[in-house]
């Protein structure tokens, strides 16, 4: 164990500007194997419409999504582009204007979701000891517990409690399997060499665990946010077609919840089911197809053989 003015010798002073040249070339890497990635590439630009879709709904949707001004249960036509509702509704516009709120669950409940468990999982892998036990039994006690029954009893406690509500329960139930992983790889992380010149220097744990910790873990923590992101939007989806959320919010889970309760497929609406869960499905395709340029970030492997596979293919 060397005295620390020798560490301090050995080990040259980092200045601020390197730690926000790593930050930029963590997030330039990333940027440039999403963008040479075709899955990955197909992911972003299908996520790209939604969020396109949901900023510019006022120019984008013809008509407001409560209007109930034309005639029930109409078919596609020119003016309604997947025809009316059981109330009047323009689909259509209904559609585009829900995935607004859809769209900020997913961002709001899955960032939060991820916050919490890096901040669970990298406290328990760094400080070990009594923390690490007492935060890894946490984790797994809200791993064991059933998350469909337990997100069931709290949003029928709070019925009607609309968006925020939503998000707390998905923060709930969904962060501990992301801290379960994320564990594992920071005790992988801890005891490294630039993690040992850091503690030598004399930084702060936190300030070790911002800066030097977390830019190495980029890869599995985009992972678990698209994950959590997802989750996020089945989950509220789900809950909302089920009764449980504000009936009285315009999302995709609303959409469906009111579409059930008018027989929307017996009374000549069919669209007014298909559309929201097709959107769903396209949503969560384009989180999948995200994940995979995530991958190559973090499992050179994966490059590599891509790699192999474009030279075979070229001339």
């Amino acid at each position: 164990m060397y005295p620390y003015v020798a560490a301090e010798e050995q080990v040259p002073e980092v200045r601020p500007e390197h730690h926000q040249s790593a930050v930029v070339g963590v997030l330039a890497r990333v940027g440039t194997i999403l963008a040479t990635n075709r899955k990955a590439v197909a992911g972003l630009l299908l996520l790209l419409v939604f969020v396109v879709g949901a900023v510019f709904a006022p120019i984008i949707a013809p008509y407001p999504p409560d209007a109930t001004l034309f005639v029930p249960t109409m078919g596609p036509s020119r003016a309604h582009l997947l025809g009316t509702t059981a109330f009047g509704q323009d689909i259509f516009s209904q559609l585009v204007w829900a995935s607004r709120q859809t769209l900020m669950i997913g961002l709001i409940g899955g960032l939060a979701a991820t916050v919490l468990a890096v901040l669970v999982g990298v406290t328990s892998a760094y400080f070990g000891g009594l923390t690490d036990h007492t935060l890894s039994v946490v984790t797994d006690v809200f791993l064991v517990l059933p998350a469909l029954p337990l997100m069931i009893v709290i949003a029928a406690y709070e019925q009607g409690g609309g968006f925020w509500v939503l998000v707390a329960v998905i923060v709930i139930t969904g962060w501990s399997y992301g801290a379960r992983q994320i564990r594992p790889q920071a005790q992988s992380l801890r005891n490294r060499d630039f993690l040992t010149s850091a503690r030598a220097r004399g930084e702060s744990s936190w300030y070790i665990i911002l800066y030097e910790l977390l830019p190495n873990m980029t890869s599995l923590i985009l992972a678990i946010f698209l994950g959590a992101a997802l989750y996020a939007v089945l989950a509220a989806a789900g809950l909302q077609f089920i009764g449980l959320g504000n009936p009285n919010d315009l999302s995709w889970g609303t959409m469906l919840y009111w579409a059930e309760n008018q027989e929307a497929l017996l009374t000549g609406s069919p669209l007014w089911v298909i559309a929201p869960g097709a959107c769903i499905a396209l949503l969560g395709a384009a989180v999948a197809l995200l994940n995979y340029g995530v991958d190559e970030i973090g499992n050179p492997a994966l490059r590599a053989t891509r790699r192999k596979r474009g030279r075979r293919a070229g001339p």
